[in-house]
């Protein structure tokens, strides 16, 4: 192309023409500059992707193996985690099975204390009905409370079920268990939480039953000797009547003395071996007491009549009638006409009707040599041969015989010959006084 001066617009380019001449025949055509960088661009754009094309031909094994190994390395670090974590899953299920096991053998055991309790309990039951009605209740130190009575196992209100559903009574002072103690590594908070929950109940039932055990011995002990504080306060009593039957029951003991085995080492053979111990003096302690009233029960101890005074005593004084002196074998004891007159002691009605001087009179064998009269009744309510029991109305107050107004006149008598019964009737007021 040539460039050509126009004189009226001066200086222009003309658009390359191309002449292809092929034989006889020729061709021409015109190339502008637009198609020129057209076809330039697209000559450069096929030698670039064929460049790319051949690089990527030429780099593609080694851009899929680096993808390859990058999978392979993500692939296995998630497989170490997932092995990790199921290593991590298979502790914390061997941790809370170790926990379920030792729960379930701490469960055990304090069901095995519980029953042992009330195995003790249904031993001592009956030793505690048969003190009720023995030992006087203000000897026996912190009488139980209405959640603690005999009868209901002094109060043992635990009730247990597996670890899955662990729920125990106990005392409303329980600590809250608060998640998460640092101090036990290898445990999660809520596991450690649970744990540490379980160990306090635990710990909670446990402290409870020692304290029922406890009391169990306390109370066996108190009992014990309390039992043995009223036999003797009763023996001792009847000992100030003279009677050689109360001094000779009283301290009548003997035997070799041995030393007290040892108790077994075994915790719960020792408290078994104390238990039976503490029993058997228990029940022996109330074997005494029951001696002891059974015995009083057959003393004349009880005052025969509600008396408005004492008219006259026993031994030497003016015979009432012929003013002379003269031995009294008894005690006057003024009442109103038709009182009841009681039986002072368990016994036998040996002789009821009238004897002379005793008017109408009734005499009571209660064995041991001991007889009690009770003379100038106005009534008599019981026959000979009667058996009667301290307290039992046995006839009313009169004036019969010789008598100078109504009054009971009441004898004590050992081995037919008559005694005070002043000392029996202190001896009563102090048996009174214990029981």
């Amino acid at each position: 192309m040539k460039s050509q001066t126009s004189p009226i617009f001066g200086k222009r380019k003309e658009p390359h023409t191309i002449i292809i001449a092929r034989g006889d025949r020729i061709s021409h055509f015109t190339l502008r500059p637009w198609s020129a960088a057209l076809i330039g661009s697209a000559l450069a754009a096929m030698a670039v992707g064929y460049l790319l094309a051949t690089s990527y031909l030429v780099l593609r094994d080694d851009l899929i193996g680096a993808a390859a190994a990058r999978q392979a390395r993500i692939q296995e670090g998630y497989e170490d985690r997932i092995s990790a974590l199921r290593a991590q899953v298979d502790r914390i299920a061997s941790r809370d099975f170790l926990d379920q096991q030792v729960m379930e053998n701490k469960v055990a055991e304090l069901i095995k204390r519980q029953i042992t309790l009330s195995q003790r309990r249904s031993r001592l039951t009956p030793l505690l009905d048969r003190a009720s009605s023995l030992v006087p209740m203000p000897l026996v130190p912190d009488a139980p409370t209405p959640q603690q009575r005999p009868g209901d196992g002094y109060g043992l209100r635990t009730s247990f079920l597996m670890p899955s559903g662990l729920r125990a009574s106990v005392s409303p002072g329980v600590d809250p268990i608060v998640a998460g103690n640092p101090g036990n590594s290898g445990r999660s908070g809520p596991v450690q939480s649970a744990a540490d929950r379980a160990d306090r109940i635990f710990a909670q039932i446990s402290q409870t039953l020692h304290r029922i055990e406890d009391d169990q011995f306390g109370r066996m002990r108190a009992l014990t000797a309390s039992a043995h504080q009223t036999a003797d306060a009763i023996y001792a009593a009847l000992g100030k009547t003279g009677l050689p039957l109360a001094r000779g029951q009283s301290e009548a003991a003997g035997g070799p003395f041995l030393p007290m085995p040892p108790l077994p080492a075994d915790a719960k053979e020792g408290a078994a071996k104390k238990f039976d111990v503490e029993l058997a003096a228990l029940d022996t302690a109330l074997d005494r007491l029951d001696a002891a009233k059974a015995l009083a029960r057959k003393v004349p101890i009880a005052t025969p009549v509600s008396r408005k005074g004492i008219s006259s005593g026993f031994g030497e004084r003016p015979d009432p009638i012929l003013g002379t002196p003269a031995f009294h074998p008894g005690m006057d004891l003024v009442a109103t006409m038709g009182t009841p007159i009681h039986a002072t002691a368990d016994g036998k009605v040996v002789f009821a009707g009238p004897d002379g001087g005793y008017g109408n009179m009734v005499e009571i064998d209660h064995g041991n040599g001991l007889k009690t009269r009770y003379g100038h009744m106005s009534r008599i309510l019981v026959k000979q041969g009667d058996r009667v029991r301290e307290g039992d109305v046995i006839g009313k107050v009169g004036s019969t015989g010789r008598s100078t107004g109504p009054h009971l006149h009441y004898e004590v008598r050992v081995d037919d010959s008559p005694v005070d019964p002043v000392s029996f009737m202190h001896a009563g007021r102090a048996i009174a006084k214990v029981l």
